[in-house]
């Protein structure tokens, strides 16, 4: 069982290092989390323990006859699951930190992210009402915003008669030079107020997460698509997957809510904007649009796709798309050589785009 978890351990530092270097080190933090490698790693080195004590339990007579009928039995089920567990963990790992294996998971991960955005766009606070204004309260730590508890910036809110407007979402990169929140106060003076439950909500970490920070989704698979893009690489396959991925995502972003999944605001004093779709398009499209330009393949793909988000039923989706698209054509233009090889990419485009 030691030789096993030894050999265990060994694969899945392979298909962590094979993930970082094939995908992105983005999603290193999705492929480490696999819990089927992690089960099968503590199957074997529970068993590895269970046949050390049971045989020096057995080897100084520990057990009588009915004592031994019973080690026997638990032995026995303890090789059968070291068995299933086996069985089932050499599909795992034969799998972990592939390509296809990795685009999945932060697929999962960001299809997630944006469910529970989408079904709380404002975090369960209200809408910006107006421009930001009031007391600016700075982050101490350089990084990324992480978490951000809403509900204790209620509670503070509440019981100072304050207004609390978010300036940075997860995801925000925080410097000592910009507002994570502005503070307003239904009436008197902010001076003597102490900000520091305010600036204690928002958690700030040296790295992004997926959970509370959809926009990393959409910027990991982009990550990934530029990788497989670059001349070292030169796998187009990959990026046109990606390119079906992101539309799965736009249209899981842009699909309707029913009245059971809407939510009302919970936090009447914490105003919080929403994700602008036009840096969602930012995120996804841009990398792949520029290191595809010159690859007809992937610039077509990437023009019927945008086509496909140009017809969402979100206006701003619609102009984020048609923003794109443009884009990517005059880009297309510029680095396909073959005039025949523009004309096509220009077929597939949303619009007319820009004379031969």
């Amino acid at each position: 069982m030691l030789v096993i978890a030894t050999f265990s351990v060994g694969s899945m530092v392979s298909a962590y290092a094979s993930a970082a270097t094939t995908a992105t080190p983005r999603s290193f933090v999705l492929v480490v989390a696999d819990d089927a490698s992690q089960n099968a790693l503590s199957t074997f080195v529970g068993a590895f323990i269970f046949s050390i004590v049971a045989l020096t339990a057995v080897k100084n007579s520990y057990f009588q006859t009915a004592g031994l009928f019973i080690l026997f039995l638990l032995t026995a089920l303890i090789f059968s699951v070291v068995i299933f567990t086996f069985v089932r963990w050499v599909d795992s790992i034969a799998r972990l930190g592939r390509m296809g294996t990795t685009i999945e998971k932060v697929e999962i991960a960001t299809a997630a992210s944006l469910k529970r955005r989408k079904h709380a766009p404002t975090l369960c606070g209200v809408s910006v009402s107006s421009e930001a204004s009031g007391r600016a309260v700075h982050a101490v730590n350089v990084g990324y915003v992480q978490y951000i508890n809403i509900a204790a910036l209620q509670n503070w809110a509440g019981k100072h008669k304050m207004r609390v407007v978010i300036a940075a979402l997860p995801g925000t990169f925080a410097a000592q030079n910009r507002p994570l929140a502005y503070i307003r106060a239904d009436s008197g003076d902010l001076a003597e107020l102490d900000d520091t439950p305010v600036l204690a909500a928002f958690q700030i970490g040296d790295v992004r997460l997926f959970d509370d920070d959809p926009r990393f989704g959409l910027v990991v698979l982009s990550e990934i698509a530029g990788r497989a893009l670059s001349p070292a690489v030169n796998d187009p396959g990959t990026a046109i997957c990606i390119i079906g991925t992101l539309i799965r995502l736009f249209t899981l972003w842009d699909a309707p809510l029913t009245n059971t999944d809407s939510q009302t605001p919970k936090y009447n004093r914490i105003e919080v904007p929403e994700i602008c779709p036009q840096d969602m398009c930012d995120d996804a499209f841009t990398a792949i649009a520029r290191d595809g330009a010159g690859i007809v393949e992937v610039a077509v793909r990437l023009q019927k796709a945008l086509g496909s988000l140009a017809s969402s039923h979100d206006k701003n989706i619609r102009a984020a798309a048609e923003y794109h698209s443009e884009l990517a054509l005059k880009r297309a233009q510029i680095a396909l050589n073959v005039a025949e090889d523009f004309k096509a990419v220009q077929a597939a485009a949303h619009f007319t785009g820009p004379a031969d």
